[in-house]
């Protein structure tokens, strides 16, 4: 059974409603190696978990702006810039600051949940409350935002089922974050084991550094390889030690000068243009609408990529059909193409999981017998430093097709890739299933969402039920 829902206006639910410091009092040459973190617009991305890149200013500029310190629990709003987003300050870090374009929110504790007014702030009504009084000309902002936001109205359950439904959400959240996090680390992976064998030749070195002590060289590439030490290695399963023996005899034994400078006795030095198929895209006429309404086939733009978290294309924001499929001359590209952001920004990366078509924002990479999907994005990522110095333009960066060829592409023997493939292929196959598993949270989180904080979906006794 669900309780009365009560009107309030933000400043009834507030503890404190503060702004910034004005941006005389904290300029950028008051940043310091460590300190207080400041939260910035930049940190917040649209989830919970604060993000990017952080400044720090001193404990004694702290003290000095305590009125616009921040600590765990509290909400903070972007009255200029981001308008629409919001954060909830965890506790990372003892206290925060918040920058001259943040304002904060701090609950009365007995009446709100921060983390429920967290996420009705996440709902589109929330959202609308926070942009409707924003103006869009020149750089986003709010006219009097302290005012905006005291006013802003909302309905609150009794406090026991505020906390429900934010942990519901929360929940869903949290295992979000988790899948990401694991994610991550199985990208690192999949990156560091790449790196190791394709870009230092840490197993060739090995072997080279162990022939020249007199040692021998293919324990020592096993060693590079596993990261296990001597004494462990013989702790090994007898088909485990056996296999990765096998691995360390693909590697050579030496190093020879090559345009690139020093790589694997045995493996040559030629362009991706000659190694690999690359293709661009295009966009149908939008003027057209046979070739968009009811659109069956995914169409993807760099937007796409903008904000993955695990460079995986599930899905896009728009769709052709098939008479709009005809007018991009790369047609339909399999599962496990290479999408690369060819411009603005250039360099967004996914290994894609859909048949999908490209506009001409990028620049599409297809594996081969040899050169695997994984063995590919991994290419990209190592040599990104190259493939953005390529790029120019006067408007945006931009690198062709053409030059995207040209760059130079180390010929690994093919049974080292085969074997690399085999792991990273594990590696991807989980990050694939993680980013398809939070596709479904996601899913769920936004439907339930507004259903939740409107009290179109009550909460029962049981913390884990939802009445209908």
């Amino acid at each position: 059974m669900s309780t009365v829902w009560n009107t309030y206006r933000i400043e009834d639910i507030a503890d404190k409603i503060t702004i910034g410091p004005f941006g005389s009092r904290m300029k950028s040459d008051a940043y310091v190696e460590s300190g207080v973190p400041v939260i910035r617009g930049t940190n917040l991305t649209g989830s919970k978990k604060f993000s990017g890149d952080w400044v720090f200013i001193s404990e004694q500029l702290a003290k000095q702006l305590e009125n616009c310190c921040v600590s765990n629990g509290d909400l903070v709003f972007p009255h200029r810039g981001s308008i629409g987003e919001v954060g909830l300050v965890d506790n990372q870090f003892h206290q925060y600051m918040m920058s001259s374009s943040l304002m904060k929110l701090r609950c009365n504790p007995n009446i709100a949940d921060s983390e429920f007014i967290y996420y009705f702030f996440k709902s589109h009504q929330g959202r609308y409350e926070l942009l409707k009084n924003a103006s869009q000309v020149g750089t986003p902002g709010i006219g009097q935002p302290l005012t905006s936001l005291k006013n802003i109205e909302i309905k609150l359950p009794s406090l026991g089922e505020q906390r429900k439904i934010a942990k519901i959400l929360s929940d869903l959240d949290d295992k979000i974050h988790i899948n990401n996090q694991i994610n991550q680390t199985l990208e690192s992976i999949a990156q560091a084991l790449f790196k190791s064998w394709f870009v230092d030749f840490d197993p060739v070195r090995a072997k080279i550094a162990a022939k020249q002590e007199g040692k021998d060289a293919e324990l020592a590439a096993m060693c590079a390889i596993s990261g296990k030490s001597e004494i462990e290695l013989q702790q090994m399963a007898e088909d485990d030690f056996a296999a990765l023996r096998a691995t360390a005899a693909l590697f050579p034994d030496g190093l020879v000068e090559s345009e690139l400078g020093e790589v694997p006795k045995g493996w040559e030095v030629s362009t991706v243009g000659e190694q690999v198929q690359t293709v661009g895209g295009g966009t149908p006429s939008t003027k057209n609408v046979d070739f968009w309404d009811d659109g069956i086939h995914y169409w993807t733009t760099p937007k796409d990529l903008s904000n993955l978290t695990d460079k995986i294309l599930l899905n896009t924001e728009r769709k052709i059909t098939d008479a709009g499929l005809k007018k991009i001359s790369s047609g339909l590209l399999p599962k496990d193409t290479v999408l690369m952001s060819s411009r603005a920004p250039v360099g967004y990366l996914a290994l894609s999981k859909i048949e999908v078509a490209i506009n001409q924002g990028y620049i599409a990479i297809l594996p081969n017998m040899k050169y695997s999907a994984e063995y590919l994005i991994q290419w990209c990522e190592a040599n990104m430093a190259e493939i953005k110095g390529r790029a120019s333009g006067t408007t945006f960066l931009e690198i062709s097709k053409k030059n995207f060829r040209e760059i130079n592409f180390i010929c690994s023997d093919e049974k080292v890739v085969t074997v690399y493939t085999k792991t990273a292929k594990t590696l991807y196959d989980e990050i694939t299933s993680k980013a398809k598993e939070n596709q479904s949270l996601i899913n769920l989180r936004d439907t339930l969402l507004p259903k939740l904080m409107s009290g179109e979906i009550s909460l029962n006794k049981n913390m884990g039920s939802i009445d209908d």
